[in-house]
C-alpha cells in the first residue's frame, strides 16, 4: 500500500476536554491517513484538549477574546499554518456567517444527535424526553445556519430504558471517536 504523506493541513477549534482531538492524533499516528493535525485554537485558556496539543507537539493557542476578535486572530494563525480544513471538535462557540466566507477552506463539525434533530444544546435530555428510539451523532459541514450543513456520517445508537442524559452522553461520546476519523479521511479524499 502507497504511503500516505499527511499532505492536508488540518485545524482544529476546542473548548474543553478534547477527546476528539485526542482520537483524531491517535488515529493519524497509527493510520495510513493523507492529514496530519497541524494547529490547534481554544477559545479558553483552561481547556484540557491543549494539552494534548502540548504532549503530541502539535502548535497550540488559546485566544481568550470575544467573538469577533477571536475569529480575526484565529484566522490570521490558519492562513499562517496554510490549513486545509478545520474540524470542530467540542467547540462551545457558534462561528459567524462572515469568518465561514472567509476562510478559503471547509469546516466540519462533530455533533451528538442524529441531525436534522437537536441542533444546539442538551441533546440527549430532549432525545430521551420525546422517547425518542435511537440518539447518535453526526459529522457534518458547517455552514451560517447552526448544525445545518450537509452530512458526511451518521451512525446511531438505541436508546436504553435506563439511560440518563449522562449515561447517553458518554454511549454517544464512544461512538464520536469512531466516526470524526472516518470522516476526515472521507473529506480529505475529496480534497487531494
Amino acid at each position: 500500500m502507497k504511503k500516505l504523506t499527511g499532505n492536508i493541513n488540518v485545524g482544529v477549534f476546542i473548548s474543553g476536554r478534547g477527546t476528539n482531538l485526542k482520537e483524531l492524533i491517535k488515529y493519524s499516528k497509527k493510520n495510513n491517513t493523507n492529514w496530519k493535525i497541524k494547529l490547534v485554537i481554544s477559545n479558553k485558556k483552561s481547556a484540557k484538549g491543549l494539552l494534548f496539543a502540548k504532549k503530541n507537539k502539535i502548535p497550540y493557542l488559546a485566544i481568550e477574546k470575544e467573538r469577533k476578535a477571536f475569529e480575526k486572530k484565529s484566522i490570521n494563525y490558519l492562513n499562517k499554518n496554510k490549513i486545509q480544513l478545520l474540524c470542530l471538535a467540542g467547540f462551545m462557540r457558534i462561528l459567524s456567517k462572515s469568518f465561514i466566507d472567509k476562510c478559503k477552506f471547509k469546516i466540519i463539525n462533530i455533533h451528538p444527535s442524529l441531525l436534522p434533530k437537536y441542533k444546539g444544546l442538551d441533546t440527549h435530555k430532549r432525545a430521551i424526553e420525546a422517547k425518542d428510539k435511537y440518539a447518535g451523532s453526526t459529522v457534518h459541514y458547517v455552514n451560517a445556519k447552526l448544525d445545518s450543513g450537509k452530512i458526511i456520517i451518521q451512525r446511531k445508537i438505541k436508546i436504553l430504558k435506563k439511560d440518563s442524559p449522562a449515561t447517553l452522553a458518554k454511549r454517544v461520546l464512544k461512538i464520536e471517536h469512531q466516526i470524526y476519523p472516518n470522516a476526515l479521511d472521507l473529506v480529505c479524499s475529496k480534497l487531494v
